[in-house]
């Protein structure tokens, strides 16, 4: 998992997301209430449900885009979890929570690429994630 992941207040604009991923060079900005996770934005979520509907990206909160209560794992839960939540929900992201929702990390289908041990499955599931239809 990738430590530390960027979050945003559910109150950030689509341009204050939109320039962190650029600047960090990332797909994806977790979004947080209270420090608490509660939801995700990516940048395709801007560009479908911010720029696609003519949004005003220095004016619209992320909570108008955002894909609320996304599916998480814990720190404890092991690659396979996050592997099967991936390949089941068809997201390339999974934020992992610790028991106050409080955001710690992300997995992302690069890190699964990547990870030990599981190579056969991982590269099964992101075939699967892959081919999967967008959410919209």
């Amino acid at each position: 998992m990738t430590v530390s992941p960027r979050a945003l207040p559910l109150d950030a604009t689509l341009y204050e997301a939109a320039r962190v991923m650029r600047d960090l060079g990332i797909g994806g900005v977790l979004v947080t209430l209270s420090g608490r996770l509660c939801g995700m934005v990516t940048d395709r979520d801007i560009v479908v449900r911010g720029v696609a509907e003519s949004r005003d990206a220095a004016h619209t909160p992320l909570s108008d885009v955002c894909t609320a209560q996304p599916v998480t794992v814990t720190p404890d839960d092991d690659v396979g979890t996050a592997l099967r939540l991936m390949r089941d929900e068809a997201v390339r992201r999974v934020p992992v929570v610790d028991d106050q929702n409080r955001p710690v990390g992300i997995v992302t289908i690069g890190d699964l690429a990547m990870s030990d041990g599981t190579a056969a499955a991982s590269a099964d599931a992101l075939w699967e994630i892959s081919k999967a239809p967008p959410n919209l």
